[in-house]
């Protein structure tokens, strides 16, 4: 077993492949986000899936975010460990085993809110908290045009806030979505024509979140939404900077990979496979950006192996044992390959993070 990186090696001195995260860049991505959004009074719910660690979590706590947001039960655990206090799940959860569960976390987090888009998700909650001394939160999430999940209508979103609101261990808080990009016109009429139907009958909807990087300076087209959620934005990728959400010198996340091999002139083979490089295209057409390689494409990913394509690069063509930092299409997949993440200034290393929630995805 290789050693793991030691505060003060030099990043050309680390075994590859590895993701690495720039100090300056994500101290600088959290500012920024944070400042934007309290100047727009909206409070901030930053997703940890992006990166699942704990000190970074701490980090935005400690430049405003009000609180958590975790996509499965099991991240939400990790973090709830952690020592979080304000944790909300984006996920239905479902079947006995994972429901004690959340009992039992609700138990334990100062406040954990759930959401549902059904009966289904509804009665399971009213069941396993029937005659609970703590009352489950629960936000409504509302399909604005993502086609994924969410009540496809206001008047459905009502109905189920009414069945939320009439069962003794639960607590109808509010409504929550998460909109394609652009979709801000859609989710203000969602949410206005929502709360005005809530208030005609009497709801109180004090919660209403929004989410999404893509559009997360965009969140004060929203005036209705009280909170944003976004992840990705803490360290970036390419499909951030293809969005124009931000610039390459806003990229925090890194993967060091070397050339193993230079079969052919217009060839170059490098140490990050699937298992290090996310095989999620995200509408590119490779599977991630080489920085020293401008024009080189990557190709196709083997578990172990990425084929890069040179025939188009216009800089110096690498050498066996050269390193080189690819920017990947998707950042928080990256997150889940890794137990560690490895961080630097300067390209010399400041620490080595555990991934707390790593392969949680029950």
């Amino acid at each position: 077993m290789f050693p793991w990186p030691e505060p003060g090696q030099k990043l050309s001195e680390i075994v590859t492949p590895m993701p690495v995260i720039d100090e300056d860049r994500l101290a600088a991505n959290i500012a920024r986000a944070q400042a934007y959004l309290s100047a727009h009074g909206k409070a901030f719910r930053p997703h940890i899936k992006t990166h699942k660690i704990a000190a970074v979590a701490r980090a935005q706590i400690a430049a405003g975010a009000v609180g958590l947001n975790c996509q499965k039960l099991t991240e939400a655990e990790a973090f709830a460990d952690a020592g979080f206090g304000d944790i909300l799940v984006t996920y239905n959860i479902l079947g006995p085993a994972r429901l004690a569960r959340l009992r039992a976390l609700n138990e334990r987090v100062g406040r954990l809110t759930v959401i549902a888009d059904s009966d289904t998700t509804v009665e399971g909650y009213a069941r396993a908290f029937a005659g609970a001394a703590k009352p489950l939160a629960v936000l409504i999430e509302c399909d604005t045009g993502a086609g994924r999940v969410g009540v496809q209508s206001p008047e459905a979103a009502v109905a189920l806030a009414e069945r939320i609101a009439a069962r003794p261990g639960l607590r109808f808080d509010g409504l929550l979505t998460y909109p394609p990009v652009g979709g801000a016109e859609a989710v203000e009429s969602f949410l206005t024509r929502t709360m005005t139907l809530l208030a005609a009958r009497g709801i109180g909807c004090p919660v209403r979140s929004n989410g999404g990087s893509p559009d997360l300076w965009k969140a004060h087209l929203v005036p209705s939404a009280t909170e944003h959620r976004a992840g990705t934005y803490v360290y970036n990728d390419r499909s951030m900077v293809r969005a124009g959400e931000c610039t390459q010198a806003d990229l925090a996340m890194h993967v060091l990979a070397t050339v193993v091999s230079r079969p052919t002139p217009t060839r170059a083979v490098l140490d990050a496979g699937s298992k290090a490089l996310t095989s999620d295209l995200l509408g590119f057409s490779d599977h991630g950006e080489i920085e020293e390689l401008p024009g080189a494409r990557v190709v196709s990913l083997s578990e172990e192996h990425a084929v890069v394509d040179l025939s188009s690069c216009t800089g110096a063509l690498p050498g066996v044992g050269d390193v080189v930092r690819v920017i990947p299409n998707h950042t928080c997949v990256i997150s889940n390959l890794f137990d560690r993440m490895v961080f630097h200034r300067g390209g010399v290393v400041t620490r080595v993070e555990d991934l707390a929630a790593r392969g949680t995805v029950w």
